[in-house]
């Protein structure tokens, strides 16, 4: 009889340490798993902030440099793909992402040309509200960064959570799955080519 309520006292405190274990694992990769949506979001915000800002930018360079349709339209077009592409924070995957990126790629290069068409205007270039407005736009494209480097901290304290021992025996059953990361653009690594 004493040997049986050992044996069973045994059973009872490793099936609680397993328990324990278990409902740890779970919950805080659901934690880790929420943060990573959560800056995922973060990282939309700011991007929406930043296709915000660009139909007033376009309306105050329109009102100069009236002439320069091409240019505004391109920048109106890719603002267009840029808000239209979108990522379920559930299942974020490297292709989302990569599309992703590469809708923001082109919106970034048509406000780049947009900036260069501006340096033709001395007028607009003293204009209070376009001064204003490329300096909210500087500000966004660095909350942007600062936003993706967040996402990235969040996934990363995630994948390591589902990937060491001995939780990766156990993501599978849980249904966590490694999350993409934010990477550079394509030839980011070569710096540019600078000539007077």
């Amino acid at each position: 009889m004493k040997k049986s309520l050992g044996i069973l006292g045994v059973i009872l405190v490793i099936g609680f340490f397993l328990y324990q274990f278990f409902v740890g694992f779970y919950n805080t990769g659901v934690e880790y798993q929420e943060n990573a949506k959560t800056a995922w979001s973060k990282v939309e915000s700011a991007y929406q902030r930043r296709a915000d800002l660009i139909p007033n930018l376009v309306n105050t360079v329109k009102g100069y440099a009236a002439h320069e349709k091409g240019t505004l339209e391109a920048v109106i077009k890719a603002r267009a793909s840029a808000t239209q592409t979108k990522i379920d924070p559930t299942n974020i995957t490297p292709e989302q992402l990569a599309k992703f990126q590469q809708a923001q790629q082109g919106l970034s290069g048509a406000l780049g040309r947009l900036l260069v068409t501006v340096e033709k205007y001395p007028d607009l270039k003293a204009d209070k509200n376009f001064l204003e407005l490329q300096s909210q736009l500087e500000g966004t494209e660095n909350r942007i960064k600062v936003e993706r480097d967040r996402y990235n901290e969040a996934v990363n304290k995630f994948n390591k959570h589902i990937k060491k021992f001995p939780g990766n025996l156990l993501a599978g059953m849980f249904g966590f799955k490694d999350m993409a990361r934010f990477q550079s653009d394509k030839g980011a690594e070569k710096a540019p080519k600078v000539q007077f």
